[in-house]
């Protein structure tokens, strides 16, 4: 062997052969199939730019996108029990607790945040899906309570973006208990006369729709989004009957009164900021100036005796 397969060969195969690509620079559409450029879709909030199908959105992109300059500040929800049930499927509890908040960088699936949207004082409880699935444990309960008592000592309004599987089985009645919890905060919070606007993203299924989700003051839904408690395989099998096509999708629940409104992404900030304004700020912005009444005296008519013929058809 000699220099040039020693040493100069190997130098050029490196220069000329192929370069590793990152896994995340291209996304296909679930809905298309088109391949998307990952800034595209950052730049278009997780929208296909051909079919404008909505994409699931991590927590921190959006609470970047609603508060006004992407400047918010998170609070530090209590820890809660590592694991109360000792719970072991295919593997145990805390085990996956471990291995969700290595890759979510965080302790549980919701995010607290609070900030101005549309200058407006607002408080931000967001799920984050890819955690376990936004599952509603415990942990989950604490933070929409924290964000509930947040929310009445700024004065704001509470905004919860829902993105969850329902109950965490792992922590089994102790999931369900934070059903009536949440309920219990938001309520609190309604008799304080603050907003609570609650944004339906794709999926809000199980017992957190069966919970805060659907007892907001305005429901707004992201288009596409599938929301419900059971699965429709389950619930067709359960009555044994065909359901209608597009059956738990936001298009059709806004059709049959369920949901007050579906907004696109890039509408959700000022829609919201509109919102809490108006739910807030009741009192109007200026002075009240009392205009001037404007003179009736019509040339040639006679004002005294129109009011005597209206006295006579009273009496008749």
């Amino acid at each position: 062997m000699n220099w040039l397969t020693s040493s100069v060969l190997p130098k050029i195969k490196a220069w000329v052969g192929a370069r590793e690509v990152p896994d995340n620079l291209w996304h296909k559409c679930p809905s298309c199939g088109q391949m998307l450029f990952h800034r595209d879709l950052e730049e278009n909030f997780q929208v296909c730019t051909a079919c404008d199908h909505h994409l699931r959105m991590n927590a921190v992109d959006r609470l970047a996108m609603l508060f006004d300059k992407s400047e918010y500040q998170t609070i530090e929800l209590p820890k809660t029990a590592a694991d109360p049930l000792k719970f072991r499927d295919r593997k145990r509890y805390t085990d996956r607790m471990r291995e969700a908040q290595v890759k979510a960088g965080r302790n549980d699936a919701i995010i607290v945040a609070h900030g101005t949207i549309e200058n407006a004082p607002a408080v931000c409880a967001v799920f984050d899906f890819s955690f376990m699935g936004g599952s509603m444990g415990t942990g989950v309960g604490d933070g929409l309570v924290r964000a509930a008592r947040l929310a009445e000592t700024q004065d704001a309004g509470l905004v919860v973006f829902p993105a969850s599987g329902g109950a965490r089985m792992q922590e089994g009645i102790l999931s369900l208990m934070q059903m009536p919890r949440t309920v219990a905060a938001v309520e609190r919070l309604k008799e304080k006369g603050l907003p609570f606007i609650v944004v339906l993203t794709d999926p809000t299924t199980g017992g957190v729709t069966a919970s805060f989700a659907m007892l907001g003051d305005l429901h707004i839904a992201e288009p596409g989004s599938i929301i419900g408690f059971a699965g429709q395989r389950v619930i067709q099998e359960t009555i044994r009957e065909q359901l209608p096509e597009g059956f738990q999708k936001a298009e059709y629940l806004r059709e049959h009164g369920m949901v007050d409104a579906v907004v696109h992404r890039r509408e959700l900030k000022a829609m919201l900021g509109r919102l809490l304004g108006l739910m807030m700020f009741r009192e109007p912005s200026a002075e009240v100036v009392a205009l001037p009444q404007p003179d009736l005296d019509i040339p040639g008519r006679d004002d005294e005796a129109e009011d005597a013929e209206m006295a006579d058809a009273q009496k008749t």
